[in-house]
């Protein structure tokens, strides 16, 4: 309904993880240029950390997006890694890298996955990138997996370029893991929005939705409080500004203050949604 009324082509504050809406923030964009970095000189391992609703998937597809641009890029991902057993896991990356034969033991496996690296990687000289979202639920044994893939290298690279995006909670898990966490070229933790960023995000956001009326929308008090309530939680503040879009056309206002903010935050803790 608000499309209308605004005049967007698009939902400015969908919380998919859509990269057409990735708001390159100082520490989202340094991650996004590391992770390149890291991955171009085929290093091997990097780790993005961040809590629940700081951006790692949509950081995530914004990678994939760019590195897919580019020829020679590979670029797979994995949204949830929960597996009981090397076998399954392994069953898993096989079919992810399009390895057709089965195999009825993990050890096949990892030597079919070796021969695949090899071939794609030194002899076709592709990168392969391997991304694994919500990392946090890899079990110790997928974690052994992914530690022996990265020994699959020649003297001056890594043939596999894996890129781990977690929780927080991963980072000590890790640390317990020596011969894991010891193989880590680039380790980044993202960090949440600071007020002016929340304000450049919103307006990145409309502005990426068509809105264009030349006037603010969304005033500065109600940013600042906006900002305040979420702690510069990106996905947070999405789903406060679509509140607020939606009150707004409902009202058939043209102007969102920080009395309106203030009507959201209340009815949401009412319910228990703060």
């Amino acid at each position: 309904m608000y499309y209308e009324v605004l005049n967007l082509d698009k939902e400015p504050f969908s919380t998919s993880p859509d990269p057409f809406f990735f708001y390159p923030s100082i520490s989202h964009q340094q991650a996004l240029q590391r992770l390149q970095i890291a991955i171009r000189l085929k290093r091997g391992l990097s780790l993005i950390l961040g809590d629940v609703g700081i951006g790692k998937t949509t950081l995530a597809r914004t990678l994939i997006q760019t590195l897919n641009q580019e020829p020679f890029f590979i670029s797979h991902m994995i949204l949830d890694p929960s597996y009981d057993s090397e076998f399954q896991f392994t069953t898993y990356l096989a079919k992810v890298f399009n390895i057709r034969p089965s195999f009825r033991s993990t050890l096949d496996y990892k030597e079919a996955i070796e021969r695949f690296l090899f071939k794609k990687c030194v002899e076709e000289e592709n990168i392969i990138v391997l991304i694994i979202d919500e990392a946090q639920k890899l079990n110790a044994s997928s974690l052994e997996i992914l530690r022996t893939l990265l020994n699959y290298e020649t003297n001056a690279y890594k043939l596999l370029q894996l890129v781990i995006i977690g929780q927080m909670e991963l980072l000590p898990r890790l640390k317990r893991i020596r011969n894991f966490s010891d193989r880590i070229a680039l380790k980044y933790i993202l960090n949440p929005l600071d007020v002016n960023d929340t304000r450049a995000m919103i307006d990145f956001r409309l502005k990426q939705s068509g809105y264009n009326s030349g006037r603010t929308l969304f005033t500065e008090s109600a940013v600042n409080l906006i900002y305040q309530y979420t702690q510069g939680y990106p996905r947070r503040i999405a789903n406060l500004c679509h509140s607020a879009l939606e009150e707004l056309t409902i009202r058939e206002g043209s102007l969102i203050e920080e009395d309106l903010i203030v009507e959201i935050i209340e009815r949401d803790r009412k319910v228990g949604l703060d």
